[in-house]
């Protein structure tokens, strides 16, 4: 089965910052900042129990995330 690229995030102003989304289903940015630990606590502070949080890096830098059902 071929695999499909996704985009994770599409807003802007999130460049060379951590991000947390409330899931990969639900793509809603609930938190973002520069330290992952403190954008963690803040998701979870906004009812979000297991967020997937991410680096968003600078213009012009593409990253790859895998992940596993």
């Amino acid at each position: 089965m071929a695999e499909k690229e996704q985009v994770l995030i599409t807003e802007e102003g999130h460049e060379g910052k951590y991000v947390a989304l409330r899931s990969l289903v639900d793509r809603t940015v609930v938190a973002s900042g520069d330290n992952p630990e403190t954008v963690m606590e803040q998701a979870r502070q906004k009812g979000c129990s297991e967020p997937v949080i991410f680096y968003v890096p600078e213009h012009n830098i593409s990253l790859v995330y895998c992940y596993a059902y």
